[in-house]
């Protein structure tokens, strides 16, 4: 790209009153140079079964082409038109909970031959309206996209298909590999399949879950193939990716396979929200959108993030700019806020744009006015942003879903609940904190060597060829680190026999049978945080070292003889294995002395609330950014590099201390 695309969505359909010329003035004022447009639009650009009318959709593109705004169309099949469903009410998916009822977004079955028949005619005919157009950049296809839930009775048909295709027609391999004997859930012909919603089986129940996701795959596949029919070469194909949400954007999205998804777009996008004011830290954009840029090795977009959003979340001043400069240094070739303008009622009437509802200047939009002019003098060294990292964690869906079947469940007060997507989070809050950047990859990846360090969190369910490559990497000089609850299962949640942790025994030099939950368990060693607080939390594992270097032990009457930390030399390579979930700053030490092992550097003068992040420019130039999260001003931050400050043209020498401002930002280009 040859831009920072800055910019918003915009619905001129839900507007009170026709505001388009002064919408696109303060547009510009404000430097936004892309619109997001038609997305949530179905019901407006066929309001009755084949009637089209893209009025709306062309007004927004003729101002936008006027006044040299760049436009991303979306396909508007996310939420389907009243009249289809009442025309065609199984088109509603079915899932667990029965068949839905109308009023809710994304409640439709992706695969019905109905909904696709109507989604594709609409697809073509705003194609037909949008693709030539001059200022329309690139499609959005779909909206953050999932299964659904959908789960009738063609879905499972096509799933019995799948597990055929799967087990080569051997019903005795499939009984054999999920264990259906259990509790007479034997299935022994293809025609006695039964309802899958209703299983108890974890394997099976897993698998249904990884086959629903494949539906993402071939649905997003499909109407890209469509969209590229018509679309110039030099217009993008994207789709904003979502992450599980815990009141905000948390985790590894449970219903879709992200890197699977990508593979049919041109570039990957994005949506990612957050908290704000003191609880504004970064780390939920560095997570997206360090997932997001790995999916594809490269620049990605971010489509939606919040101006303003929930009321919880109106920025203190300076944390919108903050915000938008931490998308950026992720690899983010765009700002866009979801969205332009507050609406006046509905379900997202307290979800708030830029604007609020009075469509008033407000503290928002003249911190916007502030980013998109600086974008325009400094964007050229900020866009197509290149990062080198040495450090990867390890993600996997299948994991995921086991986890959720088989999870980490409370015993008493004293021990929270704990799954896959806080394992991961431990993880990578705690580099972010350390200042080590980190890419991810997937057990599909084939690039394991391009890593010093891989980090293997909670890998429950695992294909012996991933493990087995693991080892290799290990053997080979890498420097690997899996947590508890790895390498426990194949891919298909089936338990090994062998001893645990399963292959990996042989790089981690360890091995054990039994595991618990801790009650008043310290933990002791060279690594311990703190040997008069420092404990096992949530989970423990027993360790035995064979041959393994012990870094912590339990300090329990009982437990005392059981490692918990441990460090093993295999070939050239070293392993550690963290049997139980710590404190921060226990992971920490674990994570310092490991990165040491791999001759992995970072920043570490400087932690969180300082975070520094950088990439290399299309002048081949290093830009790093010194960000700080907190309402204190940060002093004496010492630069990684002499070079120019971009935001205010000042030399900045390397011995020579920085200051940023509470909430505030520093950019330094090297010189080098």
């Amino acid at each position: 790209m040859k831009k920072i695309l800055y910019g918003a969505a915009y619905y001129d359909e839900y507007m009170p009153y026709d505001r388009l010329d002064k919408d696109i003035e303060m547009m510009i004022r404000a430097g936004i140079n892309t619109v997001r447009i038609a997305e949530s639009t179905w019901s407006t650009c066929e309001p009755q079964e084949g009637v089209f009318d893209f009025s709306h959709v062309e007004r927004v593109m003729d101002a936008a082409e006027k006044a040299g705004i760049s436009v991303i169309v979306g396909t508007p099949t996310y939420a389907i038109p009243t009249w289809m469903a009442k025309s065609y009410p199984d088109v509603i998916a079915t899932t667990i909970d029965g068949r839905g009822i109308y009023g809710r977004r994304q409640i439709m079955d992706i695969t019905h031959p109905v909904y696709r028949y109507y989604s594709e005619r609409v697809i073509r005919e705003l194609m037909k309206c949008a693709a030539h157009r001059k200022c329309v950049i690139g499609f959005q296809i779909d909206n953050e996209t999932k299964y659904y839930g959908t789960a009738g009775k063609n879905v499972q048909e096509k799933f019995v298909k799948y597990l055929r295709k799967k087990f080569h027609d051997d019903l005795y391999a499939m009984n054999a590999e999920f264990g259906l004997d259990y509790w007479s859930n034997r299935i022994n012909a293809w025609e006695d399949f039964p309802d899958v919603r209703g299983t108890i089986n974890g394997s099976l129940g897993a698998e249904f879950e990884k086959f629903q996701r494949t539906l993402v795959d071939e649905f997003l596949g499909w109407q890209a193939g469509i969209v590229n029919e018509y679309r110039r070469e030099d217009q993008f194909i994207t789709h904003n990716f979502d992450f599980e949400w815990r009141g905000h954007s948390f985790g590894v999205q449970p219903d879709v396979n992200h890197y699977h998804a990508s593979e049919c777009l041109t570039i990957a996008g994005v949506d990612i929200y957050h908290p704000t004011q003191d609880h504004l830290s970064g780390a939920e954009i560095a997570f997206g959108g360090d997932m997001t840029r790995s999916l594809k090795n490269d620049n990605y977009l971010v489509l939606e993030t919040e101006a303003q959003g929930f009321p919880g979340w109106t920025p203190y001043k300076g944390q919108l700019r903050l915000q938008a400069y931490s998308h950026i240094a992720s690899g983010a070739n765009s700002v866009m806020y979801w969205h332009w303008h507050s609406i006046h009622n509905s379900y997202e009437t307290y979800w708030k744009g830029l604007l609020s509802h009075d469509f008033q200047e407000n503290d928002s939009y003249r911190e916007a006015c502030v980013i998109g002019n600086e974008f325009k003098q400094i964007g050229s060294h900020l866009v197509n942003l290149k990062k080198k990292n040495d450090v990867a964690i390890l993600v996997s869906n299948e994991a995921l879903t086991a986890l959720k079947w088989f999870g980490i469940e409370a015993v008493s007060e004293n021990n929270g609940n704990i799954m896959y997507n806080d394992v991961i989070r431990w993880v990578y809050d705690t580099l972010y904190k350390m200042n080590v950047e980190c890419d991810f990859i997937w057990p599909e990846s084939k690039n394991l060597e391009n890593y010093r360090t891989i980090i293997v969190p909670a890998l429950y369910a695992a294909p012996d060829e991933l493990l087995n490559s693991l080892n290799g990497y290990v053997r080979n000089g890498g420097t690997l680190i899996a947590t508890f609850k790895t390498a426990f299962t194949n891919e298909n949640v089936k338990v090994s026999s062998d001893v645990q942790p399963r292959i990996l025994r042989n790089c981690m030099g360890i091995s054990y049978d039994q595991f618990t939950f801790p009650c008043d368990v310290k933990l002791k060693g060279i690594i311990a945080a703190d040997n008069s607080t420092d404990e096992a939390q949530v989970f423990m594992e027993l360790l035995r070292p064979e041959g393994a270097e012990v870094l912590a032990y339990y300090d329990h009457y009982n437990w005392k003889e059981f490692a918990a930390v441990t460090r093993n030399r295999y070939g050239t390579g070293t392993a550690y294995y963290i049997g139980c979930f710590t404190k921060e700053e226990t992971l920490k030490n674990i994570l310092r002395r490991a990165l040491a092992d791999a001759k992995v550097s970072y920043p570490e003068r400087e932690q969180f609330p300082v975070i520094i992040r950088k990439g290399t420019n299309d002048f081949g130039k290093t830009v790093w950014f010194y960000f700080n999260y907190s309402k204190d001003e940060a002093r004496d931050i010492l630069p990684a590099e002499s070079g120019t400050d971009l935001l205010t043209d000042e030399a900045v020498r390397k011995e020579s201390g920085i200051t940023i401002p509470k909430w505030g930002l520093r950019i330094i280009e090297s010189d080098k």
